[in-house]
């Protein structure tokens, strides 16, 4: 089994003057959830190399045990300095996908057209991906194959109204995911802020925030094996 993971290259926090990128425990979580699984996991981002990491996230209240894995792995961190580019990277070579979160996504990997392409390939093919709190947000102009939106009538969760507020950046980010979720005719599914969710829905499985991110990956990868042995007893039949 191969999991391709997309991380956002986007550093900047609106216009803030602060940084932003990737959440460390939306990556480190779902990435030992693969590995000690025995997945092959690869590293992707829309410019490539080393992705920036949301400096908030390596705050000691925010460490998990691993995230200070991952901080101590040096070879998860040389794959980290050298992801590929999301363009050189085909759904062909890959079962799934999955996207971490973090503000970063909401700039570049919403809008990205290379990325919505990529996303549509695997649903197309029939391949279930993960979407992880802001990253839920990449899905806004992704269609599925009969031309509607993919989210249309699907049901999502995604960092919600309140956890935004809670972190005061409701007025900085360029949407809110909840409300563009409900606005594009999803149906918007969230717990008690900063709790573990995870939706599924057809081929989409969706994490509400940080907390939520090993359990998403867990998750997939049981979509992975169902797919897989379902796939094995059509051909026995």
């Amino acid at each position: 089994m191969k999991v391709l993971m997309v991380i956002t290259s986007h550093d900047q926090l609106g216009n803030t003057g602060r940084k932003t990128g990737f959440w460390l425990e939306e990556l480190a979580a779902p990435y030992y959830a693969f590995k000690d699984a025995g997945v092959e996991v690869a590293l992707a981002s829309p410019k490539g190399g080393r992705p920036p990491l949301d400096p908030k996230s390596k705050e000691p209240g925010c460490s998990t045990p691993l995230t200070l894995r991952f901080e101590k792995d040096e070879a998860a961190e040389a794959q980290l300095d050298k992801t590929v580019r999301l363009d050189s990277v085909k759904q062909e070579d890959f079962d799934t996908v999955f996207y971490p979160g973090g503000h970063g996504p909401m700039w570049d990997l919403a809008e990205d057209k290379q990325s919505i392409k990529l996303i549509e390939s695997f649903i197309a093919a029939g391949k279930p991906i993960g979407m992880m709190c802001h990253s839920t947000g990449a899905l806004r102009h992704v269609k599925a194959p009969d031309g509607k939106l993919l989210v249309r009538g699907k049901e999502v969760t995604g960092f919600t109204n309140g956890e935004e507020e809670e972190v005061g950046l409701t007025e900085v980010v360029p949407f809110l995911v909840e409300d563009e979720m409900l606005k594009l005719g999803a149906t918007f599914s969230k717990t008690a802020n900063w709790t573990s969710h995870v939706v599924s829905d057809g081929l989409l499985i969706t994490g509400q925030n940080p907390h939520s991110s090993g359990s998403a990956a867990k998750t997939l990868m049981a979509a992975l094996k169902q797919k897989a042995q379902f796939g094995v007893t059509a051909r026995a039949s």
